[in-house]
């Protein structure tokens, strides 16, 4: 069978679990749409917030940057997994023993203040935005590539089918819907890494297989990592495993990004509402460390995964005629993510260090001498004459391994696993911040249930809506998008929930002028230098980066203004002391 009927059947066969489970676990009141009842065993909250966590960052792009980038591109999976960590051991069980829904409902109680709730839930609604951009344009990707439609379309598709599981079962579907989503992802990553480190090296473990020799070819009994190096230094790159050279990122902007991805992923909102969903803090411990056992999985494997695609992708089409290109590369040239312009006229694909054209490819809808499909950008002065985008590493992955078309379907299920998983959680912060946060904490505290639900599941699509536009047009490519979330978390919750659990005197002017002027600084900085166009100034740290920036900045404000103003009340000081012993905690409450 075809890739595509292998997709369908994939594609079609995932997607009626997930809404079956989405119908069978559709609520009816509030607490089971926010926190799913506060039942979920640990295990199975592991595997939830693995899914939750896991994006298609994680999945997609992740190892698409590692390739591109070497060893530098190491930065996301160092941050990403100290974030983690940070959150399981110094956050997540004290924030399960306050009790609450939301992290605005944290922020808002603790700091005895609507205004700080109302703080709290702008920012989450706004980090949960960015964020769930980047998963939907992950969404467009796959669908474009196996389903044969272009990346828009693929967007739109998304929107429809997360919309219909996240609306209709809130928290107590997305979670056994994420339960259902990891397994199928961890497989789909799990299945071609084996297989292809087995192929090129003959040792069946990804991690292992990414330090041994090549097992076959012109390349035989040499180390993979010391090819890499060979190959990237032969074709104008820095050396593969190198840490800091010439195009490289400073050390100074790798440790900002690493830190603004680490204390990001520490006060991402949707990672952190997982931990209301079980019985206790015991539990909340326990769901912690599954989620880590089960994340490490992936992240451990993705830089051989990211190793094995480059080796695949310089070896398949560099210097090789466009009529002998293999099937992955003309597959992906129809979606629009790869794209040759013949500079030289030779008829060869020559990749070289530099960009092949300026921006991305813009194509005419016409078709070379060749074949090759025509783009109208201006070329730039670098050798080069190919764009392959990076997120199309790890799915092209098998068909640049010449696996089953079995596999590669399996790939892609797994792709729109991880986005939609992620997008879900999301949607539901979104959802819970305005329903639950806004308008039943400030607006209108004898709304009914059924009020409280239609409102939340009407945000819920207007939400959908936002991500969808902005998967459409993003402001960069997955990975990209997403770090910039991390920024935004990292500069406004992380500083307020650390300094609200450990340190009894921060109060609310402390904390409401921290997060305005820790997010303001961050979101400043990101418009300028993403979007009007001006250079990194502060010591040429990226925008992806300058959430540590922003989170500092965060810190000193709501230690500085704590100070200068009138102590928490009593009762508030009494509240953070018990917090911190981590027994007695009941279900979470909404009052």
């Amino acid at each position: 069978m075809s890739i595509q009927i292998w997709t369908y059947i994939m594609v079609g066969l995932t997607f009626g679990i997930y809404i079956y489970i989405a119908w069978r676990s559709r609520v009816k009141d509030t607490r089971g749409f926010y926190v799913a009842g506060g039942g979920v065993p640990p295990l199975a909250n592991g595997l939830a917030t693995a899914a939750d966590w896991m994006s298609a960052a994680s999945f997609i792009s992740m190892a698409g940057l590692i390739s591109f980038m070497g060893y530098q591109g190491c930065v996301y999976l160092m941050g990403w997994t100290g974030g983690y960590v940070l959150l399981a051991l110094m956050l997540a069980p004290y924030l399960r023993k306050f009790g609450k829904f939301t992290v605005p409902d944290f922020v808002g109680d603790r700091y005895y203040s609507t205004a700080a709730r109302i703080v709290a839930l702008i920012c989450a609604i706004f980090v949960s935005l960015t964020y769930v951009a980047g998963q939907m344009r992950g969404v467009g990707i796959v669908f474009s590539r196996f389903l044969g439609v272009d990346v828009n379309t693929g967007v739109i598709i998304g929107m429809f089918i997360v919309f219909f599981y996240a609306g209709l079962g809130g928290m107590k579907g997305i979670t056994w819907t994420q339960v259902a989503q990891y397994i199928t992802l961890i497989i789909a990553f799990l299945i071609p890494a084996v297989a292809i480190s087995m192929k090129i090296t003959g040792n069946p473990i990804p991690q292992l297989g990414f330090g041994d020799t090549i097992a076959q070819g012109q390349d035989a009994g040499q180390y993979l990592m010391e090819t890499l190096n060979k190959i990237s230094v032969d074709l104008g790159f820095a050396e593969y495993t190198s840490a800091f050279g010439a195009g490289q990122k400073s050390m100074l902007d790798v440790f900002a990004l690493t830190l603004a991805l680490m204390v990001g992923t520490a006060g991402l909102p949707h990672v952190i509402i997982r931990f209301y969903t079980v019985p206790n803090v015991r539990a909340a411990r326990l769901s912690a460390g599954y989620a880590l056992l089960f994340i490490a999985i992936l992240y451990t494997t993705a830089p051989a995964v990211a190793g094995f695609a480059r080796y695949n992708m310089i070896k398949t089409v560099n210097d090789v005629t466009y009529a002998e290109a293999p099937s992955w590369f003309k597959n992906w040239e129809e979606t629009g993510l790869v794209a040759w312009m013949d500079k030289n006229g030779d008829g060869i694909i020559q990749y070289r260090a530099g960009d092949a054209f300026k921006g991305s490819p813009q194509f005419t809808g016409e078709k070379g001498s060749l074949g090759q499909l025509m783009v109208a950008n201006a070329p730039t002065d670098s050798p080069n004459e190919l764009y392959v985008d990076r997120d199309i590493m790890v799915l092209a992955n098998p068909e640049m391994a010449n696996l089953p078309a079995w596999v590669i379907a399996l790939v892609a299920a797994g792709g729109l696993a991880a986005a939609l998983s992620t997008a879900s959680g999301l949607l539901l912060v979104v959802a819970s911040s305005i329903s639950h946060d806004l308008y039943y904490r400030v607006i209108n505290r004898q709304a009914s249930e059924k009020s409280r639900l239609l409102l939340g599941r009407i945000m819920i699509g207007v939400a959908v809506l936002i991500a969808g536009y902005f998967g459409i047009n993003p402001p960069g490519f997955v990975a990209q998008v997403v770090a910039l979330a991390f920024g935004l978390g990292a500069s406004s919750f992380f500083p307020i929930l650390v300094l609200g659990v450990f340190w009894k005197r921060a109060n609310r002017e402390g904390a409401i002028a921290g997060m305005i002027s820790g997010i303001g600084f961050t979101m400043l900085y990101i418009i300028q230098t993403k979007f009007l166009g001006v250079d990194p100034w502060f010591f040429g740290i990226s925008p992806e980066g300058i959430g540590a920036v922003g989170m500092v900045l965060n810190f000193v404000v709501t230690i500085v203004v704590s100070k200068l103003t009138a102590p928490p009340p009593a009762e508030i000081q009494e509240l953070v002391e018990s917090v911190r012993i981590p027994r007695g905690a009941g279900a979470a409450v909404d009052h």
